[in-house]
């Protein structure tokens, strides 16, 4: 297209436009229907002639109003050459973005073409794009930031917008899940007093959610997503729900304590065994708890909303990452065929405990406490059949002596040194003494804390002791190879449970009754029961330091990846409860039995709609539950506030907080970028006429404007 002379010349201080309209192009299309487009733009130019010949348009007028001209009809061109067509309203705010941008009212870098032509999301047939500039610059500051605030009024698309990026960022599988939410003001957050089911409770306030996701989605694709936690549509009070009884205990690298001790800033245990800071700590009154165990017997307890990271079979077939569900999604689903269905992830190294020093070499303690005699009576003694196994002993025991009695009994002396008293004591004896473990026997023995809340080499040492002792590999067929380890204290059963978990394996535990078992393998019969202990190890933890055994357990697999999976789900009373986030990557924290559990939302898109009428304790407790790899997008209209008298709202307060914080970004849209109905802007414009003359500001409960209808407000 070009801008020459043609016809009568123009008048002075006037200018004359030609336009040619390319033959691929048809008139029509850059006319419009009964040429409604160009109506629109003789509306906007009123004092330019515009004439058509053909596929010549001739615009005449002043000189200004000439360019702007030409450049409605550039960019007409450029969009009708994607493919799109041009509308009565992609015209107007074509025009407006011109205009703007001659009046230095924006900057001008994105063009009207760049705008119209901007595609987020086909569905359905039919393409979702923002329509006006700020749209525009709303949707780019989604894909650039990871907290955006949409604000402005009603009918610009903020929510809708928002939602179309989210199923775009599922879709391309940016993020594995879409969280959608909004405050239930109405209710008073009170869901519990209304009739019905929860869903039937929350569907009105969320209502508006679930329209624009069926815009975006085959309708009978969302039950299964919902189903499969893909997609999770709550009010905002569930959001926080995500809890744990005060009493519940959380490891520590100081040891366990009760998750309503902690205090933002303590250091808990993540899921690759290293200290990781607690980032907000929030309690959560009194709710339902469930008691969620696991097949090889731990257990803790948590509320019907709190999340667990898992995965079934067909996710590890098709290697898909795992997925975050809640504890009440799965009530019901645990079994797939006889199957259990949900794994559980167990921590990828073992976890980090400050070392401190022992009294003894933990190898050996773990030798004495599976085949030493440590009654104090006599001299402390040793059995064993392995020759290997005394020498070991010995050389990690100094100043004391193995004295062979015969048979696989050995006898630990002092060494004397020329001058020594005959009375002193036995070292070996004098450590046990400083432990508790003197006069311990086979039934009551145990690990002192002191080496079970050590470093992970001292722990691994005491177990490689105890399993060198008493335990053994078990080689079974297409499986890596398990450990048996078999004792008759429950003390002892316990602690070297407690030993494998905190090396990142598992442990099932089974009993052998005393009472009828055939003494015949025994001296005597048999006076305590047994209990027997099935471990498996992660590869690279060295179970075995005696040579046979250590052998054998290679040949027949060696370590592999251990598995743990959710047996039940069951109700457990009421507590009072807390949640916490922690600032671990994947958000996992060790709980009670080494489970690992977590709070926050991680490779998820995060809607908060409404968020006028969110508190400033809940707008803080929503920003704080950002996991990994997530986006949240918070819209609302600060001139649309329902909170009852006296009470702030956070989207208010949030802008003076965040402001200028890196990697939040406020998206501002005005009636200008009303999408709906045109009388919609124009409402919205003659309202902020209205506050501004009456001299409120932004409107809102909080801003001094009139309470709505019906609202109640103080002393009424």
């Amino acid at each position: 297209m070009t801008q020459t002379p043609s016809g009568h010349a123009p008048a002075q201080g006037q200018a004359r436009a030609q336009i040619s309209v390319p033959a691929q192009h048809p008139m029509v299309t850059v006319l419009g229907s009964g040429d409604s487009l160009l109506r629109v733009i003789e509306k906007a130019f009123p004092a330019a002639d515009i004439h058509v010949r053909g596929n010549e348009i001739s615009a005449v007028g002043d000189t200004h109003e000439v360019a702007l001209i030409q450049r409605v009809f550039d960019e007409m061109m450029l969009v009708l050459r994607t493919g799109q067509p041009m509308t009565e309203d992609a015209v107007e705010r074509s025009i407006a973005m011109l205009k703007a941008s001659e009046n230095g009212e924006s900057d001008g870098q994105e063009t009207p073409a760049e705008v119209l032509t901007q595609n987020i999301l086909s569905s359905r047939g039919r393409t979702i794009r923002p329509k006006t500039l700020n749209q525009k610059r709303y949707v780019d500051a989604i894909d650039k930031h990871t907290i955006v605030f949409g604000i402005g009024p009603a009918g610009t698309g903020k929510t809708y917008l928002a939602m179309a990026k989210a199923v775009q960022a599922l879709q391309s599988k940016q993020v594995n899940r879409i969280i959608l939410t909004r405050p239930a003001v109405e209710a008073g957050e009170r869901l519990g007093f209304l009739p019905g089911t929860l869903y039937e409770k929350i569907d009105p306030y969320l209502r508006p959610l679930y329209d624009a996701l069926h815009d975006m989605l085959d309708p009978d694709s969302i039950p299964r997503l919902m189903a499969a936690g893909t997609i999770e549509v709550a009010p905002l009070a569930y959001m926080r729900g995500r809890a744990q009884p005060l009493f519940t205990k959380v490891l520590t690298p100081d040891g366990w304590r009760p998750i309503g001790d902690l205090q933002v800033g303590d250091l808990v245990v993540g899921s690759n065994g290293e200290p990781t800071p607690v980032l907000g700590v929030y309690p959560q009154g009194e709710k339902d708890v469930y008691r969620v165990t696991a097949q090889d017997g731990s257990w803790t307890l948590c509320c019907g909303e709190h999340l667990w990271t898992v995965r079934t079979a067909a996710d590890r077939r098709r290697d898909k990452p795992w997925r975050v569900l809640e504890t009440q999604d799965m009530i019901g689903n645990l079994r797939a065929a006889h199957a259990r269905r949900y794994e559980l992830p167990l921590l990828t190294a073992p976890v980090q405990c400050p070392e401190r020093e022992v009294p003894m070499d933990p190898y050996a303690l773990g030798l004495l406490l599976g085949d030493g005699c440590l009654t104090g009576s006599t001299t402390p003694s040793f059995s064993t059949e392995d020759a290997e196994l005394a020498q070991s002993l010995e050389a990690a025991l100094p100043g004391i002596r193995l004295r062979h009695r015969g048979g696989p009994d050995y006898v630990l002396n002092r060494i004397k040194a020329p001058g020594d008293v005959v009375t002193l004591e036995n070292p070996v004896t004098q450590v046990l003494r400083g432990l508790d473990l003197l006069r311990t026997r086979s039934h009551s023995k145990f690990v002192p804390d002191d080496y079970l809340g050590n470093s992970a080499e001292v722990r691994l040492a005491v177990l490689q002791g105890l399993l060198d002792a008493d335990g053994g590999p078990v080689a079974q067929a297409d499986r890596t190879c398990r450990v048996q380890y078999t004792t008759t204290s429950i003390l002892l059963r316990d602690d070297v449970i407690t030993l494998v978990r905190s090396l990142g394996g598992v442990a099932y535990t089974r009993r052998r009754m005393a009472e009828g078992r055939n003494p015949s393998t025994a001296k005597a019969a048999h006076r305590y029961d047994t209990h027997v202990v099935d471990i498996r190890l992660p590869e690279g933890i060295e179970p075995f330091r005696l040579v046979r055994k250590r052998d054998k357990y290679h040949a027949a697999g060696g370590g592999g990846r251990p598995m743990r999976f959710i047996d039940s789900i069951e109700p457990a009373g009421r507590e009072e409860t807390v949640c916490i986030q922690v600032a671990a990557e994947d958000s996992l924290y060790v709980t009670q039995d080494y489970l690992l559990t977590h709070n926050t939302l991680n490779d998820a898109f995060i809607i908060l709609d409404e968020a006028q009428n969110t508190s400033p304790e809940q707008m803080k407790m929503f920003l704080t539950r950002l996991g990994f790899e997530s986006k949240i997008v918070i819209t609302g209209d600060v001139t649309q506030v329902d909170l009852p008298g006296g009470t702030k709202s956070g989207l208010r307060q949030v802008q003076e907080i965040l402001d200028g914080v890196e990697d939040v970004h406020f998206s501002r849209l005005t009636s200008q970028d009303v999408v709906r109905h045109k009388l919609v802007g124009r409402i919205v414009d003659a309202y902020e006429q209205y506050d501004s003359r009456n001299g409120t500001e932004n409107g809102g409960h909080n801003g001094g404007r009139t309470p709505r209808h019906g609202a109640k407000t103080k002393g009424k």
